[in-house]
Parts: structure tokens; C-alpha cells; sequence
């Protein structure tokens, strides 16, 4: 009997040894599963400039941006509160890594359209960075003014390419890196290039659970595709810094910004201020998220 007890015993030793055996194996050829990086920023744009974030399938964000006039104006205008530009814009996600949007802007009468997808996602265990592809156009339909009095559609148009590439470092603190080419099809002045490429650097610093600090800077690259057409001297690299505060289905960004446009064209290729100087605009985007899609709700 006791013989027989013992020869069990070896057998479920051997049993129970082989079995975790084959559990080791298995954990050796199944993959560890991703974890992906979610708010990287809060919204889809950092201050002027798009972020990595797209809109969710079958959501619709409704945007005002403002833009007041320069700080140096004085008492007189009210600190610059007296003037004020706007963007109002319609963006939709078609998937949850596609969007497209479009906005009106008062600033030369323009109209303008977009497209971004988000090619790679940060990833524990995969992709470091989160990279977005972003490709927009826009047109102005200003008549009045003598400089477009005589542009027919096609001049009229601007095309912009970007690639936006960012990392989550823990909780608190994102980075983004944002190479950036321009082509206008017909520009102002015979010296200045069709042509823009810059380097754009942004990022957010979590305060709380609903308010961040966000920057971010746009360097114009002085070399040209056209040689002997230097960037126009005129135009200052755009600077910006600001809040963002989340309350539920909005988002509130107020900022310091010394570009009067806001898009990429004008903040990037048009920056007229000059922060030395005091040509700083107070200013503020306003972005309200609505789902279109049964199953989630916000």
C-alpha cells in the first residue's frame, strides 16, 4: 500500500512539473498585451497648433477661437479687448484615428479644411511616440483688399503638411515635435518664397486633474526652397503659452500668443508681433465635443 501511495506521489510531481513546464513555454511565445497612452493633451490642439489627438468616431466638435488685439494698444482699447478676430470651426471623427474639420476665419476672409490621421499610437511594450499625419488647405475670399483684388481661386490657395509626433512622459508632462511645410500658390511680394518649412516644439505640464499649462513655439527655417528668396524678415516665429482648463464636454484654452492668426499660414508664415515689442493678443479657444454615436455618451 505504501509502495502504491508513493508511486502516485512521483506521478503527480511529474504531472504538476510538466504542466508548469508547458506554462512557462506558453508564456514565452505569447506576446505581453499593449498598453496605449491616452490624453496625451486634452484637446486636439495645443494652442494654435493641432496636437496628436483626434476626434472619436461619430463625434462632432464645435470651436470658437478668439483673438484680441495687441496688449501694447494701450488704455485706449481696452488693452487690445476692443478688437477681436475668430475662427469658428466644425471637426468630425469618422474613426477614432481619423477626423476631418472645417473653419472659417475672419482674419482675410478665409475658409479652411483639414484632414488628420493617427498613424501610430505610444504604447508600453510598443511605439515610443504617437505620431499624427495632418494635411489641410485654405483659400481666402477676401475681395476688397488690393493685394487679392485680382487673385483668381487657384492663387488663392494654401496648402499645409505636418507630421505630429509626441511622447507621454508619465502623468504630468507631454512633448511634441511638429515638422511643417507651407506652399502658397501665390504670395504677397515677388521676395517672398511660396514656400515656408518649420519646426514646430509644444508641450503641456498637468496641474491638476482639469487644468494644465500648455506651450509652444514655431521656428521658421531660414533656408527657402527658391534660391536668392530669404523668409520674409517681416514675420516674427510664433510664440504662444496659455491654459487649459476641461470642464466635463468643454474645454476652455485661454492664452498669450503673439500671432493674430490661427491657422497655419498665418501663425506660422504671417506672425507680424513681436513679443520683445509687446505684441502679445490675449486670446481663447472654446471647444465643445457632442456624440453622435448610441453607445457612448459624454
Amino acid at each position: 500500500m505504501k509502495k502504491e501511495l508513493i508511486a502516485i506521489c512521483i506521478m503527480m510531481f511529474c504531472a504538476s512539473a510538466q504542466a508548469q513546464d508547458l506554462l512557462d513555454e506558453l508564456d514565452k511565445t505569447v506576446k505581453p498585451k499593449k498598453t496605449y497612452s491616452s490624453a496625451t493633451f486634452k484637446s486636439t490642439r495645443i494652442i494654435n497648433g493641432h496636437s496628436v489627438e483626434t476626434i472619436s468616431k461619430n463625434h462632432l466638435d464645435f470651436r470658437i477661437s478668439h483673438r484680441f488685439g495687441k496688449l501694447n494698444d494701450g488704455a485706449y482699447n481696452f488693452f487690445g479687448l476692443d478688437q477681436a478676430t475668430m475662427r469658428i470651426g466644425l471637426e468630425y471623427g469618422l474613426t477614432d484615428f481619423l477626423m476631418v474639420g472645417i473653419g472659417r476665419s475672419t482674419t482675410q476672409k478665409t475658409f479652411d479644411y483639414f484632414a488628420k490621421y493617427k498613424v501610430l499610437r505610444q504604447a508600453k511594450g510598443g511605439s515610443p511616440v504617437s505620431i499624427t499625419a495632418f494635411g489641410s488647405v485654405d483659400a481666402i475670399s477676401l475681395t476688397t483688399s488690393p493685394q487679392f483684388r485680382f487673385y483668381n481661386n487657384l492663387e488663392r490657395l494654401t496648402y499645409t503638411g505636418q507630421l505630429l509626433i509626441a511622447r507621454k512622459f508619465g502623468e504630468r508632462l507631454s512633448l511634441q515635435l511638429t515638422p511643417t511645410f507651407i506652399h502658397r500658390n501665390k504670395v504677397e511680394l515677388d521676395t517672398e518664397p511660396n514656400d515656408i518649412m518649420a519646426v514646430g516644439i509644444g508641450g503641456r505640464v498637468k496641474i491638476s486633474k482639469r487644468t494644465s499649462f500648455n506651450a509652444e513655439y514655431f521656428y521658421r527655417l531660414p533656408m527657402s526652397l527658391e534660391p536668392g528668396i530669404p523668409t520674409n524678415p517681416n514675420y516674427y516665429n510664433s510664440l504662444s503659452m496659455g491654459f487649459d482648463i476641461e470642464t466635463g464636454g468643454h474645454v476652455f484654452q485661454l492664452h498669450f500668443t503673439n500671432s493674430l492668426g490661427m491657422i497655419e499660414r498665418q501663425f506660422i508664415g504671417q506672425t507680424e508681433g513681436n513679443w520683445a515689442k509687446g505684441d502679445v493678443h490675449y486670446g481663447f479657444n472654446i471647444s465643445r465635443t457632442f456624440s453622435f454615436d448610441k453607445k457612448k455618451k459624454i
